[in-house]
């Protein structure tokens, strides 16, 4: 049985939005595809995200609040399209539409991500924006999977619920504020006027602590450079991974990268073989042992 997120439907999503909006689809780019399906379009600047998982569609309308809010107190960060109402419903789908930010072809530094943080982190967070609640969009990933093991499905709900209860009992030493909830350079773009953010899916109301914790947990579970993170604590001012709570944070970090491709599993078969691996892993208590990415 295929997937709901086969590329032709996917395809077929964009020329409709494409068709809706007076834009021309032809020559698009699928430039990745795990929470979301992002397309560059060839023949107008814009870029085009549609929703992996129908149990995650109410956070496009949170990241057009958010988007809204950081182009309001002038965050350097991606722009939706100016004069459209979004987000945009075709189908049983929901996407958001942007500005392509031409890139440089540079990777944002770790430093210039601690900057972005310290503009986020200062601001008041909007309306739309909730409480952090990291693993409510991994329940929401298992409960929407395409294909998971009655046995797996076990396991991560009881691991949820262990995390969880491990998080109420932080005591986090920073100010709870706007938070990005999934920061790292892959999310910032380097364009001709410097980096912007992108990707606010996870936004929240939330401890600073989490935005940290992305690069800790790349370092120690993707064999990232060790200077990635080092620069990121400089920059910001605390070192995570010298806290005490940070081993509560990596665990339902590492949750939210292992469950992030289970809405589209079937529609995208070659991630299985991480994801299987990565359950083994958190099953059996590894916490050494190196993951590839989601490609």
């Amino acid at each position: 049985m295929d997937g709901r997120f086969t590329r032709e439907q996917l395809d077929d999503v964009l020329d409709t939005a494409c068709a809706r909006l007076d834009l021309d689809p032809r020559g698009a780019s699928l430039l990745r595809f795990t929470n979301n399906a992002v397309y560059s379009l060839a023949a107008d600047p814009v870029v085009v995200r549609i929703v992996g998982s129908r149990a995650l569609r109410h956070r496009a309308y949170k990241v057009v609040a958010v988007a809204e809010h950081f182009a309001r107190h002038g965050v350097p960060a991606v722009r939706l399209l100016d004069g459209v109402r979004q987000p945009l419903v075709v189908g049983e789908h929901v996407l958001t539409v942007w500005h392509r930010v031409p890139g440089t072809g540079r990777r944002a530094t770790s430093g210039e991500l601690a900057g972005l943080l310290r503009r986020v982190h200062a601001l008041p967070a909007p309306e739309e924006v909730g409480p952090w609640a990291p693993l409510n969009d991994v329940r929401a990933r298992i409960a929407d999977a395409e294909e998971l093991a009655a046995g797996d499905r076990r396991f991560l709900l009881r691991r949820c619920d262990e995390v969880e209860q491990q998080l109420a009992t932080l005591r986090f030493p920073l100010p709870a504020g706007l938070i990005h909830g999934d920061a790292h350079p892959g999310n910032v773009i380097v364009g001709e006027d410097g980096p912007v953010l992108c990707d606010f899916d996870s936004c929240s109301h939330g401890p600073p602590e989490w935005d940290l914790t992305p690069l800790a947990v790349g370092r120690q579970r993707f064999g990232d450079p060790s200077s990635w993170y080092r620069e990121l604590a400089a920059g910001y001012g605390f070192d995570v991974t010298g806290w005490d709570g940070f081993a509560t944070l990596r665990a339902a970090r590492e949750l939210k990268l292992t469950t992030s491709v289970l809405p589209i599993l079937r529609s995208h078969p070659s991630v299985r073989h991480e994801l299987y691996r990565r359950l083994d892993d958190l099953r059996e208590g590894r916490t050494d042992t190196r993951w590839v990415r989601y490609r």
